[in-house]
């Protein structure tokens, strides 16, 4: 079982910055491929990015590439989301979540934990 829990939300004007982390619980972390995902109000939740289990591969949905920065500490047990140029559209309730899987997914329902989520508001 792992826990998730994520935090660094908040408001920020647009091209701003923020780094969300993502706290988990449990002994074996390190064995859990991350990703980060996010849902905007009355929109379905999207894949944002993934990281592998060792930090060597990462991915980014085209909306946040080249702005957006996925990484971990496998020693604190934490993933990051940097975030950088913040635009409007990026408003949305952040999560994070851990799968078993070994290859790269986008796809919610191959995660099998997630977090309780934390607010992100970028103003114009």
């Amino acid at each position: 079982q792992v826990q998730l829990v994520e935090s660094g939300g908040g408001l920020v004007q647009a091209g701003g910055s923020l780094r969300l982390s993502c706290a988990a619980s449990g002994r074996t972390f390190s064995s859990y491929a991350m990703g980060w995902f996010r849902q905007a109000p009355g929109k379905e939740r999207e894949f944002v990015a993934h990281i592998s289990w060792s930090g060597g591969s990462t991915y980014y949905a085209d909306s946040v590439k080249g702005r957006f920065t996925i990484s971990r500490d496998n020693a604190k047990n934490t993933v990051y989301l940097q975030m950088n140029s913040l635009k409007p559209e990026d408003t949305a309730v952040y999560y994070c979540a851990a799968t078993r899987g070994g290859d790269y997914t986008a796809i919610e329902y191959e995660y099998d934990y997630w977090g309780q989520g934390t607010q992100v508001t970028v103003s114009s």
